[in-house]
């Protein structure tokens, strides 16, 4: 299993000011909590459970930069780059305010 805690993840895509947020993970046994923010994400906390492989099933509430309060759950694959960090695959569904799915990249800040 991969340990998460302390690792900080950053979105690979910018916004257009240039900035992503940024998310610090906590991990104790199998159960790997975060907190982020950046970008128009003024804070967001994640929570959920790891398994052996590394994939962390989670959920998340956020609230963005224009006050919006989102909710959903994501799914996030681990993938070990060639210079050692970890890229998180997510495949994520948003419930509200706009509910939609799709996917995403973080990588691990150095």
């Amino acid at each position: 299993m991969i340990n998460y805690d302390g690792k900080r993840f950053r979105n690979t895509e910018r916004g257009a000011d240039g900035t992503a947020p940024v998310a610090t993970y906590h991990q104790d046994g199998d159960l790997v909590w975060a907190e982020a923010s950046g970008g128009d994400v003024r804070r967001c906390m994640l929570v959920g459970v790891c398994g052996p492989d590394g994939t962390i099933r989670m959920g998340y509430t956020m609230v963005l930069a224009n006050g919006e309060t989102a909710i959903g759950r994501c799914v996030s694959t681990p993938r070990t780059l060639d210079d050692g960090r970890i890229l998180l695959h997510e495949e994520w569904e948003r419930y509200q305010p706009r509910p939609g799915s799709g996917v995403s990249a973080i990588e691990e800040m150095e």
